[in-house]
Parts: C-alpha cells; structure tokens; sequence
C-alpha cells in the first residue's frame, strides 16, 4: 500500500550548532524502516516523468520498488545499472531540479525524497557487501581509451567505457582522485572516504587512474595518440577562478573561493594531522550566491571565524544555491548581504584586508536570462569589516589544453567547443562536463560523461 503522507520524510542532521564548529557529515542519512516508507510514497505513475529528469536517467520507479519491499542489494543494482556514482549523487545533485521536480506527488504535497533514498541504498550497499567480492570484469574489446580528468564527468564517461569493454585510462591532476568532487565540495556535504570508494569500484572493473598527470604539459594530446589510445574523451572541469577586477584585490586575505576550498577539501587543512598552511580568520566576506559561496562560507565558520558574510548583489529570490544549502547556512549562522555588491578592499599599511568597501543595489529591469539586473543607489557606500574576502563568482576551464592541441578549438569564454554528443574539432577527441559547459552541476557533467561514452563507442565501431 502506498505511503499517502504528503511530505517527505523528514531527514536526520546535526544541530546547527554543533556543527557548524566540525567537518562530520551534516545530513545523517534514512533508517532503514524510513527508507521503505519514503519508497512507499512513490504512486509508481504510468508516464515515469523521474527518469526523464534525470541526466544520466536511473530507472527510479524500479529501484523505489526494490526499497518498498526492503530489497536494497536489488535496488542498488538497478541504480548502478546507469549511474557510476550513487553515493555522491544522493549527496549533491540538485533533485529538485531535476527527478523530484519532476515527481507527479509533487503536485499536491512533496515529491518522493529519490535523493535521499538513492543515497540510503549506496551506503547501504557500502555497508553490507562484501568488500572482497569478485567483480565481474566485462570481456575486453581490445580498444583503448584515454580519459583526462576524474571528476564527474571523466569518472562516469571511464565507467561506461569500461562496462562496454574497452581498457581505460582516466589521467589525474592532482594526487588524488574526483576531481571538484574532492577539492571542491566539502566533506561536510561529501565525505571524502565516499569519492574514494566510488573511485575503487571503478578500478575494480579495471579502470587504471594515473594521478599527478599534467595532460597538456608532461603529457600532450597527440602523446596519449603516439601510445595507441584510440581516443581520449576531456573532462577536466572549469578549475580556473574568476576574480572581481575590483580595488584591492591583491591584497593578503583575498582568496579564490577554488585556493580555499582545495586546502580545506583536497589538502585537509581542518585537521591538526596536516601541515596544510591557511590563516584562521576571524571576519569573513564570501561574494558570491552560488552553491561554491556557501560551501566556503560554511567551511570559514567550521574554521573559527565569528563573523560570516554572504555579499550578493542580487536579493534571495535570484539567490542560485540550492535552497537546501542556504538553509543549512543559515542555520549555522552564516550572514547574508543581500543586495550590496563589492566595490573596493580595504587594506591596512601591511598590506592585509580590514575591510570591503560596498554598495547597496536595487533590482531593475529583467536581463536577457529573466534575471532583474541590479542597479547601485547612489551615495550608499559603507565598509563591511573584514579580515578575509572570499571571491565565489565562478570559474572557466582552464586554458592549458586547449593552447597545447592543435585543431581543439574553444568559445569566447574558453570552453571547448563539443555537439550534443560531446564530440570536439579534433578527430577522436570527445569532452564534456564544465570543460565544455562552463561551471554547473555535478549529475550534467556526468549525463555529459554518459553520452560522450556511447559517442567514442559508435566512433571506434565505425572505425
């Protein structure tokens, strides 16, 4: 019988509080009991308007079936039949976008928490399998494929690959694995032992990931074609900061919010374990509105810093996070400076932020996306005291690939220029994710991955 009640089921977190003083996980996940009536909430509708708002389109009547009759192993099954990495998707994706906002219960009450039940079954997978399983490796085609960058978009494009029998190779950057899903998002939002464990299944298929590796500098494009890959698919995400362009921003506590969040995240900087140099400030300005802002708001206060500003120039109403993460900041007592944009930073005779100066914004006519643009009000100048400023207002890929390789040819913006099938100007050189769309969300960047993988397949087929 279908579980009639019209919300969700609510989910378990730390109080504010406490939390927001560690980095531990905020959102403690279902019970099992609670996992099987959300499941039951399902009216497992003829049309399945879920899976058509899903990037990477997991078959998510089947797999709530599973959970409504306690078969989580099956639904685990069913979920990773098209998604690689269901431990991080429950956690990050904006499900109200996308399969919830879809949800036919949505209409009269709360959508199905698919979300939260597709994190439930990833963990409880994570729990009770066992970690010394044979797995199943597909028959090998003999073909080679290069992957550079294992964030969202590489990661899912090599699983993919993998399962269709090619022998990958994913090329890493940094020294660890998952790309923004480790230097970007914190462990607060997704642990990191979570990526690590996404990352070991993948290899247990037999997918090599090679970290340290500068695609574009040690190694170029037209090496990886010398070694006989027979194509090489870019995901190396947007990791290049924007800055402001403002006054005073070369002063000292003036961070890209990529610098902060990759000392915190990748290099573990919260920890009295690591050596990974960062000041612990005391009054801290983020600008920016996006989900990036309140993750760097939110790891500043967990640093110590009494004072937390979000500066946006916009009112809460074009505020881009998700409204789940403005509320948690909230919650933990991050500041929002609505309506007041930046316009100069403050230094002392050292040469170190005590301030930015602002000013306040009114909404005018709508922009060519909808957006009322904002417009200064004269004369309302004021500081904001702060030791730190924190620029949160995106970022672009960065440029080393496409300098470095001749035929791959970039937009304006410095995004690679890939059809609906990831498909680049370069023969044989497919790429996806935020090095072609820009900055976004971490399931488009993995529905890119997805469909650049069947691309490369029907390419090498053709061959």
């Amino acid at each position: 019988m279908a579980n009639m009640s019209m919300t969700k089921n609510p989910m378990p977190e730390q109080e504010p509080l406490v939390r927001n003083k560690n980095f531990d996980e905020v959102a403690l996940g279902y019970t099992a009991e609670t996992a099987i009536d959300e499941a039951k909430r399902c009216l497992n509708c003829k049309q399945h308007p879920c899976v058509s708002g899903c990037p990477v389109n997991v078959r998510i009547p089947e797999f709530l079936a599973k959970v409504a009759q306690g078969e989580f192993e099956e639904a685990y099954q069913i979920v990773t039949s098209t998604n690689s990495l269901p431990a991080v998707c429950g956690r990050v994706c904006p499900q109200e976008n996308q399969c919830e906002g879809k949800c036919v219960r949505g209409i009269k009450g709360e959508p199905v928490g698919v979300g939260r039940l597709e994190r439930f079954v990833a963990d409880w997978h994570a729990e009770h399998a066992d970690p010394n399983a044979a797995v199943e490796k597909p028959v090998s085609n003999g073909h080679r494929i290069a992957v550079v960058g294992s964030g969202p978009a590489g990661l899912t494009c090599a699983g993919d690959l993998a399962r269709m029998g090619y022998d990958v190779t994913v090329y890493e950057l940094f020294h660890k694995a998952g790309g923004v899903l480790v230097y970007g998002i914190p462990e607060f939002r997704l642990p990191k032992d979570i990526v690590a464990r996404e990352v070991a299944s993948l290899e247990k298929m037999g997918v090599k990931v090679v970290t340290d590796a500068v695609i574009g500098r040690a190694i170029s494009i037209d090496d990886l074609f010398a070694e006989g890959f027979e194509a090489v698919f870019i995901g190396s995400g947007a990791g290049l900061p924007q800055f402001l362009g403002i006054p005073g921003e070369n002063l000292l506590g003036v961070y890209s919010a990529n610098e902060f969040l990759t000392r915190i995240n990748l290099m573990k900087a919260y920890r009295d374990d690591y050596d990974t140099p960062i000041k612990h400030h005391k009054r801290v300005a983020v600008v920016g509105g996006g989900n990036v802002a309140m993750d760097a708001a939110r790891c500043a206060k967990r640093l110590g810093a009494d004072e937390v500003y979000i500066v946006y120039r916009r009112s809460m109403d074009e505020l881009p996070a998700r409204r789940e993460e403005v509320h948690h900041a909230m919650e933990e007592e991050v500041q929002f400076q609505l309506l007041t944009n930046p316009v100069r930073v403050v230094g002392d005779e050292n040469g170190y932020v005590t301030g930015i100066e602002c000013i306040r914004m009114e909404l005018g006519e709508p922009d060519e996306k909808g957006r009322r643009r904002p417009v200064p009000v004269e004369g309302s100048n004021f500081v904001l005291e702060v030791d730190a400023m924190i620029d949160a207002i995106g970022t672009t890929p960065n440029p080393l690939l496409r300098m470095t390789t001749q035929g791959l040819e970039a937009n304006r913006k410095g995004c690679l220029i890939a059809d609906e099938n990831g498909k680049t100007t370069r023969e044989g050189v497919y790429a996806g994710g935020d090095a072609v769309t820009g900055a976004a969300t971490v399931i488009l960047a993995m529905g890119a991955g997805k469909t650049a993988a069947a691309a490369i397949d029907d390419y090498i087929r053709s061959k």
